[in-house]
């Protein structure tokens, strides 16, 4: 007898269909056989599904039983197949009848005893359940509900153990769908327990954070040690705008296919804020791995890329971000596929002017020498510098600053100038798949960044002067684009302009002195 299941297969972070196919017929010797490229995950679904079947009271099949996960040339891998076949192994051995089989996709891992585990990918599965014709709903497990949930339209039917899932295909439990919680996901998870207000002082770098947050420009910090540079950027998220429903299922699927997600918090209600440590690989910054995998950066998609102590990278695992910085997705390609995650993230990187970190400051004297600061600077190259629209210092703090009883700008003053300059941004792009100044393409920048005679003498002097490339000069324009957003002007002003070149000042200066 022959049955068929829906379910999935989890490629990057894309959910392909896949058909199991049980055939159980008569044979003398009892044998199961199971085809269609499975990994070693798969091949070893055989031995837990029969014990999971004989622990929850069904039999055996003693006959030839053959499994088939179609497509046949694309490699499955992962336990999410548990469920789908043994409900064929039972369907096909006549122990469950059902019509339902055919209109439900399922996916799961069996414990011995019968009982599900969580599998990943759930949120890409149900998204394509939602597009399969024929299909009206997702069975996961239960701990998989609420994130499978989040997509409407569809049926997530949760079940704790495959006797509970032979009961609601059997006809013998009716299982309440599992109800969408999108807004209240978002109430519960969407706050922040930290705020600008908390750092005294550096008020000239929250200037330039906000910028950076108005138009989605990658930020540079330069300061010594305890100057406020990580505090900074660990509450850039607090500032930018909420996550949009679609913006969250983005930043939430690739979450869900690595394992990510925290627990009891199914969907991403905050924009993500990764800070990885220097010692990370190319793979573990970009993604990749034989299967690949997306790395840091897509983790990093709608949200916040933190480098702390830029140049104790390694030289060769920065300059791989300099394509994903341009396109806003990485590409890893393998001989038998290829595979695109999203990597739209605001980078923000911080370094020492040193290595001892107090070149410059009148206060401690810097015993680096010439050699040791070229040595410790040239792991930053120039063309990824070129990809970084601010670059900024941020002094130490004074004592009185940081004696001070009043509170610095908040998040909450500095994200309503964002809001309203990204409010700008969206009608201004509302035509288009750019959604901030800083993706702007070349086309874009001479529509809205027009300049008179006396803005064009300025950026003309400026390029000159410091010998600013291509790249730098449509910078300058988006960030000066950005500053009159802030100011709510229509047109780009000499003071707009002027300060968004001294951004672009550090990387020609300072590092030259």
């Amino acid at each position: 007898m022959l049955a068929r299941i829906h379910t999935f297969s989890l490629v990057g972070i894309e959910a392909l269909p896949v058909v199991a196919e049980v055939d159980v017929s008569g044979a003398a010797i009892p044998k199961t056989i199971l085809v269609g490229l499975p990994e070693a995950a798969v091949r070893e679904s055989t031995h837990r599904i029969e014990r999971a079947m004989v622990n929850s009271g069904y039999v055996r099949p003693q006959d030839r039983v053959v499994i088939n996960l179609a497509p046949a040339e694309l490699p499955k891998q992962a336990a999410s197949f548990d469920l789908p076949i043994a409900l064929g192994v039972l369907a096909g051995s006549g122990q469950i009848s059902s019509d339902r089989l055919g209109e439900y996709a399922v996916v799961g891992e069996l414990a011995l005893d019968g009982t599900m585990r969580p599998v990943k990918g759930v949120l890409s599965m149900a998204m394509a359940a939602a597009r399969l014709k024929g299909v009206c709903g997702l069975v996961v497990p239960r701990a998989n509900a609420p994130e499978a949930a989040v997509v409407e339209g569809l049926e997530v039917i949760a079940v704790d153990s495959l006797a509970q899932a032979v009961g609601f295909f059997g006809g013998n439990i009716e299982i309440d769908p599992e109800p969408c919680r999108i807004h209240e996901l978002f109430d519960e998870h969407g706050g922040y327990d930290i705020d600008f207000a908390d750092v005294r002082g550096q008020e000239m770098a929250k200037r330039a954070i906000t910028i950076a947050a108005a138009g989605g420009h990658n930020l540079l910090m330069l300061g010594p040690p305890g100057s406020g540079k990580t505090m900074l950027a660990k509450r850039v998220p607090t500032i930018l705008p909420q996550l949009t429903p679609d913006e969250s299922v983005e930043t939430t699927r690739i979450y869900s296919a690595v394992g990510r997600l925290k627990a009891g918090e199914p969907l991403m209600a905050r924009r993500p804020f990764r800070s990885p440590h220097h010692t990370i690989s190319n793979a573990g910054l970009v993604g990749g791995g034989s299967t690949p995998a997306p790395g840091e950066i897509s983790l990093a998609h709608n949200g916040v890329l933190f480098l702390d102590e830029l140049p104790e990278f390694n030289r060769q695992t920065l300059e791989v971000l300099r394509q994903p910085l341009e396109d806003g997705c990485v590409t890893i390609s393998r001989a038998l596929t290829s595979t695109t995650f999203p990597a739209d993230f605001i980078l923000i990187a911080s370094l020492n002017p040193c290595p001892c970190g107090f070149r410059n400051d009148p206060r401690r004297e810097c015993h680096c020498t010439v050699t040791q600061i070229e040595r410790y600077t040239s792991k930053i190259s120039g063309p990824l510098l070129d990809r970084i629209d601010l670059h900024i210092e941020v002094p130490a703090v004074a004592f009185k600053e940081l004696a001070s009883k009043q509170d610095g700008t908040s998040s909450g003053v500095m994200r309503d100038e964002v809001s309203r300059a990204r409010e700008l941004q969206t009608a201004r792009f509302a035509k288009s798949a750019t959604r901030t100044n800083a993706q702007m393409t070349s086309r874009q920048i001479r529509q809205a960044c027009p300049l008179d005679e006396v803005c064009t003498n300025l950026l003309r002097q400026s390029i000159n002067e410091l010998g600013l490339s291509a790249r730098a000069h449509d910078k300058v324009l988006r960030v000066a684009r950005t500053i009159a957003d802030l100011e709510q002007s229509e047109t780009i002003r000499p003071e707009h302009l002027s300060e968004a070149v001294n951004y672009r000042m550090l990387d020609r200066n300072y590092f030259n002195k």
